[in-house]
């Protein structure tokens, strides 16, 4: 089983996404797949259009309850999107069979609003589909003890699904990897131990938007995922060099 991680900027071609779509497909001839999918820019365009305020905090978009009206709109139909290009496919709400549970990061919402964190994953339903060969499609929405719906950062329910499956993960990003001396092509690490991330992350070459997608795949080891790779969804050929152990950066513990 393997849990691919499809970040929000890696989907803005429609074209590079559709193929993306057919490696994914080809790698189901062989595996279970399941896909978590993140949506920065389609919820930024819908808030926009909304005329709603976009605004970040610590890192994560401060939610206000109009937009996670918004943003839930615009997550469920990027997932039936991505499930149609994927075929044979179902994109899921965190409001379907509690897929997605958990708790919001601030009590009462705080600064942050309805933004939270996810603490149970329904595999049941996950492992029922993939077992009559449906890849699930899963958006960074969670729901709380009272079903209300909660923004996700969609790294964090990414590791949450791949520990909760204990699957390793690929995190399909806008980068190919971790680069001891960014950008020279040379320094791409193949392997990153835990520690070593850390080191770099306290010595100042992991840094900037490198180290919340250097912390996801930490967080996904953390959470049980047997392994964690991170490589670039901005061209084909890199999902399946990944699989394969030889694009990208693997994280170990």
């Amino acid at each position: 089983m393997l849990v691919i991680k499809y970040g929000g900027n890696a989907m803005k071609s429609l074209e590079l996404r559709r193929r993306i779509a057919l490696e994914i497909g080809r790698l189901r001839e062989h595996e279970s797949v399941v896909v978590v999918h993140g949506g920065g820019p389609v919820i930024e365009q819908n808030l926009q259009a909304r005329g709603l305020e976009s605004r970040f905090l610590r890192g994560l978009r401060v939610t206000s309850s109009a937009a996670m009206d918004t943003i839930e709109m615009a997550m469920a139909k990027l997932s039936k999107e991505l499930a149609q290009d994927l075929g044979a496919a179902i994109g899921l709400s965190a409001r379907d069979d509690k897929l997605l549970e958990g708790e919001l990061l601030e009590p009462g919402g705080g600064e942050l609003g309805r933004v939270g964190q996810v603490l149970q994953v329904n595999t049941h339903l996950l492992e029922a589909l993939l077992r009559i060969g449906i890849t699930p499609v899963i958006g960074c929405i969670g729901v709380d003890a009272s079903g209300e719906p909660f923004n996700v950062n969609a790294d964090w329910v990414a590791g949450a699904v791949a520990g909760a499956l204990k699957s390793p993960i690929i995190y399909l990003s806008d980068v190919d990897g971790v680069y001891r001396n960014y950008p020279d092509p040379s320094s791409l690490l193949g392997k990153l131990s835990e520690s070593e991330a850390r080191a770099g992350i306290a010595g100042g070459w992991i840094a900037g938007g490198m180290i919340p997608k250097v912390e996801a795949a930490l967080h996904a080891l953390e959470k049980g995922a047997t392994g964690a790779t991170l490589a670039s969804g901005m061209r084909t050929g890199v999902l399946e060099a990944a699989v394969r152990g030889e694009g990208g950066t693997q994280f170990v513990r």
